[in-house]
């Protein structure tokens, strides 16, 4: 009865949905695209192109819902194709912007063996027509991304359900509780939850999943591999902006934390005049909105996308492009972490910390905090208050020392532990065993 009481609510709100995704569409148009696949009905050629047997319940299925999920499980992604090369692999998405990124990353398997597609909103008919198309053995989430009727509906058709990587902060938490029958029933269908630690761990018992489906594996986002390209670009781009020059970037910023960074960079500003900010919004259809409001401070601002702009009086570069974070992490001095000055908990630490690049984060910290906190025992992040940013970010970049050790600091925490992904990947093949 919960289950259905869910499911009468989401068709009421369906059409409120949809508007806010047209709504999305006109600054954002990838929105206004591939509708067909939010509802299951995508061509099922996508999937037999590749030459693969599809007649069976074989596909491996990872739901990834955008770009930081998607990011963490390529290694994952990765080691699954190269351990099971006959299996058909599905990645879905709720974002344009994850699935830009699956695109690119696996470009050359696409309409081979693997195949993309946006996940279907969440009712029985919408997720029946996709399994029905896709046959997947086993579905892999990632984090918690967890849909009553998804869950339900792969148990239904037989598809096994793995959850890695998951995490379940306090407020989460107290979220499902308000829904506990549902969150129960919806526990109880999941064969296996790989949990990032024991005190998340607890709280997804304590909302009914069973004990014998659990196991603690860390986060995999501590395995993510950083490539020697990556880092060379990082350091060509450094040599074109100047080698001398203090480089700081403020990563996934949502509204209204762009004005902090700003603020704190013009301080800055006053004491090296040669310093560089590199921000990088968490939306696309904010792109423009934060280069008129670079523009407005009277910044010197270069956007991505126009690359030519770049010289050495741009102030602010504007990162208005998708897919390249990394490379300008590793260009950075310092990073300013998004998320953590507005409620929303915070974006992955982890990116910057594997690079050495020391972090400052506001107190918004929940979708990362033991992560947080061990990073900031360690010594390689510090958590300021927007009034004191500029404070600590003017003496991390005169130290060259102190910045130096912070950010090895913070490597040392991403390197001592490591491990998670495969612990994980064991878990998977044991599901396939099943």
């Amino acid at each position: 009865m919960a289950r259905f009481i869910y499911s009468l609510v989401f068709c009421l709100l369906l059409p409120v949905i949809l508007v806010r995704l047209m709504i999305r569409a006109r600054k954002a148009p990838a929105y206004g695209e591939r509708w067909l696949e939010r509802f299951g009905i995508f061509k099922v050629k996508q999937l037999k192109a590749a030459g693969t047997e599809l007649q069976k319940k074989d596909a491996i299925w990872f739901h990834t819902v955008s770009v930081g999920e998607f990011i963490a499980a390529v290694p994952l992604i990765e080691q699954v194709m190269a351990a099971y090369p006959n299996k058909p692999i599905v990645i879905t998405t709720t974002t344009p912007t994850g699935s830009d990124q699956v695109k690119k990353r696996f470009a050359h398997e696409l309409g081979k063996r693997l195949t993309h597609v946006y996940l279907p909103y969440d009712l029985p008919w919408f997720l029946s027509a996709f399994l029905r198309r896709v046959k997947p053995r086993l579905l892999i989430i990632l984090e918690t991304e967890l849909w009553p009727n998804l869950i339900h509906s792969c148990s239904k058709y037989g598809t096994r359900v793995l959850v890695a990587n998951a995490r379940l902060s306090e407020k989460s938490a107290k979220g499902y509780g308000k829904l506990a029958k549902l969150s129960a029933q919806m526990l109880g269908n999941i064969d296996c939850l790989a949990v990032q630690n024991a005190t998340d761990g607890q709280r997804f018992l304590d909302l009914g999943l069973k004990a014998s489906s659990m196991e603690v594996t860390g986060s995999i986002k501590f395995d993510l591999t950083i490539k020697d390209e990556l880092i060379a670009q990082g350091q060509a781009w450094r040599e074109q902006w100047g080698a001398q020059r203090k480089v700081v970037i403020v990563v996934s910023t949502h509204q209204g934390e762009d004005e902090i960074a700003l603020a704190a960079f013009q301080t800055l500003l006053s004491i090296d005049p040669s310093a560089l900010l590199v921000v990088v919004p968490r939306h696309p259809e904010r792109f423009d909105d934060v280069a008129q409001l670079i523009e407005a401070q009277g910044l010197q601002l270069a956007r991505r996308s126009q690359a030519s702009q770049l010289n050495s009086q741009t102030q602010v570069l504007l990162v208005d492009t998708m897919g390249e974070l990394m490379e300008f992490l590793a260009a950075s001095d310092v990073c300013i972490m998004g998320g953590s000055y507005v409620e929303n908990g915070g974006h992955n630490p982890l990116e910057p910390a594997a690079l050495s690049v020391p972090i400052l984060m506001g107190p918004s910290q929940f979708n990362f905090l033991l992560i947080c906190q061990q990073l900031e025992q360690a010594g390689g992040l510090q958590t300021v208050a927007a009034e004191q940013l500029a404070v600590a970010l003017t003496e991390w970049l005169q130290d060259d020392v102190l910045r130096t050790e912070k950010g090895n600091q913070a490597k040392q925490v991403v390197d001592a532990n490591r491990g998670a992904k495969q612990k994980v990947f064991e878990l998977i093949a044991r599901q396939l065993a099943e």
